[in-house]
């Protein structure tokens, strides 16, 4: 049985979906979602799922090896980072190579880097007048949305469309092609 350890900042949907996902399947679970916002909703979401939820500070994640010694000892196939906004540490990334993936709300190699997420990335694209945008879920590295792309999906971008618009066509791309990609890479 394939684990994977989540790693999530906000509402926690995609990691609801992930869990959903493979809460069935014989192959692999998600076995923890860990969060460095205390208030964050995913916690919420975890303790309705009965998956193990935890939150931390920034010096457990980049000061000591706190973080890293819990995903040892928890040994995950695979850390998945659903909505984490905080970048990854490499002694964590040098620790699990190519075992770190991250979902982003756009085709990257456009509207990447520091301070791109959720909305402001939506509305980056609507005000280049972008035709079309996506997701892109990729290897996570030391900097933000640079790693290898595994994969990605498309959407179009009408004229009329508004950044919340976006938002949704992003949210159903990853609802329906993240948990299918992490199952893909935890059968390789």
């Amino acid at each position: 049985m394939k684990r994977v350890v989540i790693f999530a900042s906000g509402s926690g949907s995609n990691a609801e979906n992930l869990i959903r996902f493979f809460q069935n399947r014989d192959n692999a679970s998600v076995i923890q979602v860990l969060t460095n916002n205390p208030h964050a909703k995913v916690l919420d979401r975890c303790k309705k799922l009965k998956v193990s939820a935890l939150s931390f500070n920034k010096t457990a994640f980049t000061a000591t090896d706190d973080i890293l010694n819990l995903l040892k000892s928890t040994q995950p196939d695979l850390i998945v980072l659903a909505g984490f906004l905080w970048k990854f540490p490499e002694n964590i990334l040098k620790y699990f190579p190519n075992k770190v993936i991250n979902v982003h709300p756009a085709l990257l190699p456009k509207f990447g880097g520091k301070g791109m997420y959720g909305m402001h990335v939506h509305d980056a694209v609507v005000k280049n007048k972008e035709t079309e945008t996506g997701i892109t879920i990729h290897y996570v590295n030391e900097h933000y949305d640079e790693g290898a792309i595994i994969f990605q999906a498309k959407c179009k971008v009408l004229a009329s469309d508004t950044a919340q618009d976006v938002a949704e066509k992003i949210h159903e791309l990853e609802m329906k092609h993240f948990p299918e990609v992490v199952n893909q890479l935890l059968n390789k």
